[in-house]
């Protein structure tokens, strides 16, 4: 089915021409009217922002109206959840809209693109959002990059993230953990020792390039023998690139004289399959 103009981002949804009949139109609706999304991928919401906003809309009125459908005699949000909680806190009785006939899982993927592309998510929070769509709607890690436009590889890299130790990714949802030390920290095997490196980050303030040198201190030997041996060759580097734009993953080539073997790396049972499939020629 063709999925519309999801992919282009919450704007092509809104439309910035007047509607013509038949189409949405923007209308003022009671704010007790209005349910929160149950779909909401967002968990945390920065109180300052959201002060700003308040301050905003105090002085400006709601510019933007929010997106909500139709759920029996009321309505269910969309998109616009800061807008909402803002006109809530100054105690508006009502709030411009914009009523659409989405399902469950166009709800979902509309609150997720405004989100990602305000850049309002946080990694685990978008990780998350990820997840949940793929297990709510069985739904690829292929389609959502569809969907969303962000690469399958960014879609899988983020999903790495839930790998990491509840604390780590509470660390990462205030903001202590950048996206690319956490993605660094999944490269060391031990729960424990990322945890330790994860308070390093935080109390010392490692930079990317030293988390990776201490990094390197905890991957297996063999990793480490076989990132020497690639180096040694330079067609085995070159051997190593060319599988991983094919596989779109990582993968690490052990050479010996005539023998070794090839590591290829998986993040999830359907990211296995997917390059099962390529490898032996079928549609994933």
């Amino acid at each position: 089915m063709e999925r519309r103009s999801l992919g282009k981002g919450i704007g092509a949804l809104i439309m910035d021409h007047q509607p013509e009949e038949g189409q949405e139109k923007i209308i003022r609706l009671k704010i007790a009217q209005v349910r929160p999304n149950p779909f909401q991928p967002r968990e945390d919401f920065d109180t300052q922002s959201l002060e700003e906003l308040t301050q905003s809309i105090r002085e400006k009125g709601i510019i933007q109206p929010i997106l909500v459908r139709r759920k029996g005699d009321a309505y269910e949000l969309i998109a616009g959840e800061r807008r909402l909680r803002a006109a809530t806190q100054l105690n508006l009785s009502e709030i411009p809209a914009i009523v659409k006939d989405v399902t469950d899982e166009d709800s979902l993927e509309l609150a997720l693109i405004e989100n990602i592309q305000r850049q309002n998510l946080n990694p685990i929070e978008e990780a998350r959002a990820f997840e949940y769509l793929m297990n709510k709607f069985n739904l690829t890690q292929e389609k959502v990059s569809a969907i969303l436009g962000k690469s399958r590889v960014s879609i899988a890299n983020t999903l790495r993230l839930l790998k990491l130790p509840q604390e780590v990714q509470d660390e990462m949802k205030k903001g202590r953990i950048s996206f690319a030390h956490g993605r660094t920290l999944l490269e060391v095997e031990d729960a424990n020792q990322q945890r330790r490196l994860a308070q390093e980050i935080i109390l010392k303030g490692l930079s990317l390039a030293e988390l990776e040198i201490l990094v390197k201190k905890y991957r297996p030997k063999s990793h480490k023998q076989s990132m020497r041996q690639s180096s040694r060759d330079p067609l085995v580097a070159v051997l190593e690139e060319q599988l991983q734009q094919a596989l779109a993953t990582k993968v690490r080539i052990a050479k010996r004289k005539k023998r070794g073997h090839i590591l290829i790396e998986f993040y999830s049972d359907e990211d296995m399959h997917r390059i099962v499939s390529k490898i032996g020629g079928t549609r994933a």
